[in-house]
């Protein structure tokens, strides 16, 4: 069965980096699109950035731009977030999620950035 789970989050001070992993098993990894999602207290879950199949194209929420980063390995089954320069606003849960006919999604780890 799909499986998706989600490393690398923690506290960490504004300005500071993070790198998510989310480590996929039960489906073709190389043939699906990977996405990130977020939720933050009290508010909807959201796109934070998507991969192709091939990591050749990718696409972000405009309050990450230029600061984080999706990428893949296909080897490896595993899809990564590098978060740099974060902001009090990134505090959030980060989710991973595949479509295969269903939805699926990790666990989710928790991201919270604080002085």
């Amino acid at each position: 069965q799909v499986q998706l789970v989600e490393s690398g989050g923690g506290l960490v001070q504004p300005g500071g980096s993070l790198r998510l992993s989310c480590a996929a098993s039960g489906f073709t990894f190389s043939a699906y699109i990977m996405s990130w999602y977020r939720q933050a207290p009290g508010k909807e879950r959201e796109l934070v950035a998507s991969i192709s199949n091939g990591g050749l194209t990718t696409n972000y929420a405009d309050s990450v731009k230029g600061r984080f980063t999706i990428s893949r390995d296909n080897a490896k089954n595993t899809v990564y977030l590098q978060m740099n320069n974060l902001k009090p606003e990134d505090t959030a849960v980060y989710y991973c999620r595949v479509v295969k006919r269903n939805i699926y999604w990790g666990q989710g780890t928790q991201v919270t950035v604080s002085s």
